[in-house]
């Protein structure tokens, strides 16, 4: 039941996605990242009055730190899904864990320099090999912007969910963090629709139609959604199997991709796509088998977002 949680998530993540590129093509990324976290806060807040829940938290800084560095991560893929082919972006995203894995080896070897972790080592380095390939097309089509700003949102996707982590560690329940997550989402869309707002030369807020309404709210509702089955699969499988399923969302995207967009790559992209993939799960291997029985990752992993 467990996989069946994060193939789901997987599926809706990369509708999301898509539904981002859509988007894109009318509305800014503020207006994006704005709709996108006020229809988070209002299924959460529903959620929380239907469970009798609370948000509020005694880790305030905690949940801002997290907010702020989230929400760049989502500004910068959601710009990144705009300029990219969907498959190539969605599996930038998916290079968070080995960016994570190596700030944790560099960590790792600071304190203890006279030790190496080789096959961590090898993963992180053989991961960066295959972003050469996959991002090929990219620079031939001068791309450059979108594929270094997507590349950048892994890594600090990477920085937001080890403060994720934190958060779980310090007791916060899932749907806290995703609330307040949501709501830096909004706030932050607000302010750059708002800051742009201010050059008459520029279009900031958008007349919703029936099309747009459509694809935000889908958007929307997707991403929230995502992050409650995947914190539902983390929560009751096995930590192995539900994060290398996670990787699933790379097909998703690359058979969104062909059927919007008639995307097609070359054997050197499918090629990178699936060395970053080999190398996530090779990580995801590596760290979880570090743990007693992966207990470490099931206690602090269950918190959910697509940053």
């Amino acid at each position: 039941m467990a996989s069946l949680w994060m193939l789901c998530a997987a599926l809706l993540f990369s509708v999301m996605g898509a539904c981002v590129k859509l988007a894109s093509v009318t509305f800014s990324i503020s207006e994006i990242v704005m709709y996108r976290g006020l229809i988070g806060v209002v299924m959460l807040a529903l959620l929380v009055l239907q469970r009798g829940g609370s948000l509020r938290t005694a880790v305030p800084r905690e949940h801002a730190w997290r907010g702020l560095v989230g929400v760049v991560s989502l500004w910068l893929w959601f710009y990144g899904i705009s300029k990219l082919p969907l498959a190539t972006a969605v599996t930038l995203n998916y290079m968070s864990p080995i960016w994570m894995a190596a700030f944790l080896f560099c960590a790792g070897w600071w304190h203890a320099k006279d030790h190496v972790e080789w096959p961590l080592l090898g993963a992180i380095l053989l991961s960066f090999i295959g972003v050469i390939l996959v991002l090929q097309p990219a620079f031939e089509a001068r791309q450059w912007i979108g594929a270094a700003t997507t590349l950048f949102s892994g890594m600090l996707s990477a920085a937001a969910y080890l403060q994720v982590r934190r958060l779980g560690q310090l007791g916060e329940p899932e749907y806290r963090v995703v609330f307040y997550f949501a709501m830096m989402n909004l706030l932050a869309g607000l302010a750059g629709s708002a800051t742009t707002a201010a050059d008459p030369a520029i279009d900031t807020w958008h007349a919703l139609d029936l099309r747009g309404a459509t694809l935000l709210l889908t958007m929307g509702v997707t991403a929230t959604l995502a992050q409650m089955a995947m914190t539902r699969a983390y929560a009751i499988g096995k930590t192995l199997v539900v994060a290398n399923l996670q990787y699933t969302g790379i097909v998703f995207a690359s058979l969104l991709g062909m059927l919007l967009w008639g995307d097609r790559f070359d054997w050197h992209v499918w090629l990178g796509m699936a060395v970053i993939l080999g190398s996530g799960l090779a990580v995801t291997y590596y760290n979880t088998r570090k743990t007693e029985r992966g207990t470490a990752v099931e206690t602090t992993d269950p918190i959910a977002s697509e940053t």
